[in-house]
């Protein structure tokens, strides 16, 4: 009896497609969604043009021209098949931009930046190519996201380190201050503005956006409860969202928020994981007053909302677990974005201090790659819109292409745990200030044994205020505990004050130069 042959499931599809048993359509969504792509990613083509850390990367709408923002202030459009500039420029920011994206619908022509000097800004390319930019707005501190409605040419939004969320209109000019985020706690110790790190639009609902930062909550509001005439108040969020766990933790932030076609909401939190929320998930409009086992009732049980609970997406996230969770990336020393990748969201895609990047399979947290991608941190990971392509940065200076061309699968390290950075210090503050300043905290240098710097800042205890007595003389003691605890060990570590400000307003940026890949201290504080 003959052996019977096993066959390939991706031929059988290509065969079925071909005799046309399978839709097309059909064939490139199973297609694009292949764990066989993911497992043959690797670098296509590497992007070099900045002079400093690459901190954000964002395709067109059609795919063909990658947009890159940098710390030398620059703004490149890329033909990055091709691996060539179509086109550089001042961004007119006067500090490290952290987010450019072109508007949609607008013939590549308009480019919306926020920075670090906290300032928003819009060019335009002209058919002469000669590009002009303009302040639309500025924040108090550093803004460090911006959200483009979709489909739309002219709506974004942008939130920054000074708790306000902005709603813009490029057909005006203008903006339009929709509130101040605050926080839930009355007895916080700290100021009760919550600094913003992240924002981002939901596709399925544009009336619908999500705004995250220095506490552990992520926020959701509906533009449509805003009085545009400004007589409400539009501070109370319509739901929230956090694991049960981190409730009350003050030590946690999000640096991270995603939403995907079906509506789930992806939560990127530091020094923790990252959570896949649903709708039905939320924890309410004020969530502090709520007892543990009312909060659990909302997580595990949907009986309190019907209507959300029939929706598509209740069914992606074990309705008794709770939120599902994805691990083994490390989140603590710059803001990384946190995304999805395939063309359903099949996969939860984020980059790690260790860098690399990481990509779970999103229905069952499952880590299915590890890609070394950065000599120190991977920042910003972004998805081709339409092919299952990827486009990442961080502190190095150019931007790495990633495409399903590999010969043969890759498979994982026998311990992940092998793949992340080692004895890796505790974040921690040793002071604080009381502006929005690029010295909002004392940061501090340590050398590690083999003379790498490593930053380390208090992205958790990030807050608009000062800290108390106790809290600077807590940082102290806990200083000087690390430093008995170095003299005793193997190896010598020194620590330096970073007051050294040779780089344009101090905040994780170079000159024009761009700062040396060596010098993580000054590449790697919240970028």
């Amino acid at each position: 009896m003959a052996k019977r042959l096993k066959t390939n499931g991706d031929v059988v599809k290509l065969w079925k497609r071909e005799v046309g048993e399978m839709p097309p359509r059909n064939f490139a969504l199973q297609f694009g969604a292949s764990e066989d792509l993911v497992l043959r990613l690797d670098v296509y083509r590497k992007l070099e043009k900045h002079r400093g850390c690459v901190n954000t990367v964002s395709f067109s709408a059609d795919g063909d021209i990658l947009v890159s923002g940098s710390d030398d202030r620059m703004v490149v459009l890329w033909d990055w098949d091709a691996g060539k500039v179509r086109l550089s420029f001042h961004s007119g920011h006067h500090n490290n931009i952290f987010q450019a994206k072109i508007m949609p619908c607008s013939d590549d022509r308009s480019i919306v930046t926020c920075a670090a000097d906290g300032q928003v800004r819009h060019a335009r390319i002209p058919e002469n190519g000669i590009v002009e930019t303009t302040m639309l707005s500025k924040h108090q501190g550093r803004a460090h996201k911006l959200a483009i409605e979709p489909g739309s040419p002219h709506i974004f939004y942008t939130c920054g380190e000074d708790g306000l969320v902005q709603h813009f209109d490029l057909r005006t000019g203008t903006s339009t201050e929709l509130f101040t985020c605050k926080s839930f706690s009355d007895k916080s110790r700290y100021m009760p503005i919550v600094p913003l790190n992240t924002i981002a639009i939901d596709p399925r609902n544009p009336n619908l956006f999500a705004v995250a930062g220095s506490d552990e909550y992520a926020r959701l509001y509906d533009i449509r409860k805003y009085k545009w005439d400004g007589s409400g108040n539009f501070g109370q969020p319509a739901d929230c969202f956090c694991p049960t766990h981190l409730i009350s933790d003050e030590q946690v932030g999000i640096t991270g928020v995603a939403f995907s076609d079906h509506s789930e909401l992806l939560v990127s939190y530091n020094d923790e994981h990252i959570y896949l929320f649903t709708r039905d998930m939320g924890l309410g409009t004020d969530p502090v007053p709520a007892s543990p086992s009312s909060v659990e009732s909302n997580v595990s049980g949907m009986e309190h909302n019907p209507a959300l609970a029939a929706s598509p997406s209740s069914t992606e996230v074990d309705e008794i677990s709770g939120p599902r969770v994805y691990k083994g990336h490390r989140n603590c020393d710059t803001v990384k974005g946190v995304t999805f990748f395939g063309p359903r969201d099949e996969y939860v895609v984020s980059g790690s201090d260790c860098g690399r990047i990481f990509i779970w399979r999103k229905k069952d947290g499952e880590l299915m790659r590890v890609m070394e991608a950065d000599k120190h941190v991977v920042n910003c990971i972004e998805p081709h819109p339409h092919v299952p392509h990827l486009a990442s940065s961080g502190i190095e200076h150019d931007i790495k292409i990633w495409t399903p061309n590999a010969n043969n699968k890759a498979a994982l390290p026998i311990n992940v745990e092998q793949v992340l950075i080692p004895d890796r210090i505790a974040c921690f503050a040793i002071g604080y200030d009381d502006d929005f300043g690029d010295d909002d905290y004392t940061d501090m240098d340590i050398f590690d044994g083999d003379g790498d710097v490593m930053r380390i800042f208090p992205l958790q205890r990030r807050r608009s205020g000062s800290g108390s007595e106790d809290e600077m003389v807590s940082g102290r003691e806990l200083f000087e505990l690390l430093m008995a605890f170095n003299g005793n060990g193997n190896g010598s570590r020194g620590i330096v004050d970073d007051d050294d400000d040779e780089h344009d307003g101090g905040s994780g940026g170079g000159d024009a130069n761009g700062p040396s890949e060596d010098a993580v201290a000054d590449t790697c504080r919240v970028n």
